[in-house]
């Protein structure tokens, strides 16, 4: 499902959310980080968000672990915020955007009237993850495995032969630990090379995963890659600078 770029609009605004100085190029688009851990892509008036994991809570409760129910809200309640400022024509979820296949049905209605009024303002795309396999059928939006901006796919799982195109994908919930005069700084992170970009989970109870893990081995080219830091700001470092 390919899209075309759309001309620059005045409603589109730089939050201050938004990387004042970072922009991560990608098969010649400019790609914005936020320190939320969404992605701005100006080109295509579009707000993509991965690895929400909605009703996380829940999930863990059903099993015996009982934390406060609330990373739904807060969730949503950032992503909102983001919305708010960047005022995006189309809002592209990257998959896993519920912890499991009973979590749309599990929300919260006062949850699932704020998220369907989310979609209903917004062109949306539910890409599948491999813990919501399939979209959501109430909440608005449609269902896709993958798609394209530009020459840019779209997908939740990294592709294990990415050939000779350009990605962006979740999934792995990336984050990086860099140590400045011994004090060791832990953050969720943007990691991207020349041709795959890998966004951090968005979701308020989700962890990271350091990008020195075997999940990451073979998936960028080391002397490239560099990672984005969320927090306060966003700061960017070489691959081979963070542990």
């Amino acid at each position: 499902m390919p899209f075309s770029p759309k001309p620059p609009t005045t409603s589109w605004k730089r939050p201050c959310g938004l990387s004042r100085e970072h922009r991560i190029s990608l098969g010649g688009l400019a790609l914005i980080p936020d320190r939320s851990g969404a992605l701005s892509v100006p080109d295509f008036s579009a707000l993509l968000v991965a690895d929400l994991h909605l009703e996380t809570g829940a999930a863990l409760a059903r099993r015996g672990l009982h934390v406060p129910p609330y990373d739904s809200r807060s969730s949503l309640t950032q992503l909102e915020a983001v919305l708010a400022m960047t005022r995006p024509e189309r809002l592209i979820f990257l998959g896993d955007s519920f912890h499991d296949a009973a979590g749309a049905a599990a929300m919260d209605p006062a949850d699932r009237q704020r998220l369907a009024a989310i979609t209903a303002r917004h062109d949306t795309i539910w890409v599948t993850g491999n813990h919501d396999p399939h979209a959501p059928d109430d909440l608005g939006g449609r269902g896709v495995d993958a798609l394209a901006l530009g020459p840019v796919t779209l997908r939740h799982i990294p592709s294990p032969r990415l050939g000779d195109g350009h990605e962006i994908a979740g999934h792995l919930h990336p984050g990086a630990t860099v140590v400045q005069r011994n004090v060791a700084v832990k953050r969720k992170c943007f990691i991207a090379d020349a041709r795959r970009l890998i966004m951090p989970a968005f979701g308020s109870y989700t962890g990271a995963l350091s990008v020195s893990s075997s999940a990451f081995k073979g998936l960028f080219e080391e002397a490239d890659a560099r990672v984005w830091l969320t927090g306060a700001e966003i700061h960017v470092f070489p691959r081979q600078r963070v542990a």
